[in-house]
């Protein structure tokens, strides 16, 4: 009778045995994918985080490329106009300054349309102006036919060369 009581007994202790065993494996199981979840997601923020940081970086950089690109640009520029300006003082000396000038008096006359025209220029030039404003009134005539006045305003005088 205590074989067989002995029996019983490590029979249920083998049941109740397995039984921990597969509880336990299925907890264990829980919290191994609780914890692949947790890692995955820690994974993913760092990921985003990195990307983030890259994108931020590469923009960073395209700015600065970007403002040196135009720094450079501005930089050529204002050589360009400084050049220029140092040359216009010299263009007034030029052959061609008093056809230069009736062009650009044509040019206003074609722009703007009108039957009398008041010109702005420095009292030294005025002369080649007064020459020029002539010549392109009677070119604007021939052209166009239409009769227009030039008249140098003489109350206020562009600036002299610095």
């Amino acid at each position: 009778m205590t074989a067989f009581i002995r029996q019983e007994a490590l029979e249920k202790a083998r049941e109740i045995e397995l039984k921990a065993d597969e509880e336990f494996a299925i907890e264990k199981s829980k919290l191994v994918h609780e914890e692949i979840a947790a890692i995955d997601a820690q994974y993913e923020k760092k990921f985003k985080q990195a990307s983030m940081s890259q994108q931020i970086t590469r923009s960073t950089m395209a700015n600065k490329t970007r403002l040196k690109v135009l720094a450079a640009r501005q930089e050529l520029l204002d050589q360009l106009f400084d050049k220029a300006r140092s040359k216009l003082g010299e263009a007034s000396k030029g052959a061609d300054y008093e056809s230069t000038l009736k062009g650009l008096i044509l040019e206003g006359f074609y722009l703007l349309n009108e039957k009398k025209f008041f010109i702005r220029c420095r009292e030294s030039d005025k002369a080649k102006v007064q020459s020029a404003a002539k010549k392109a009134c009677d070119e604007y005539k021939e052209k166009i036919g239409i009769t227009v006045e030039a008249v140098i305003d003489e109350k206020d005088w562009l600036p002299a060369e610095s």
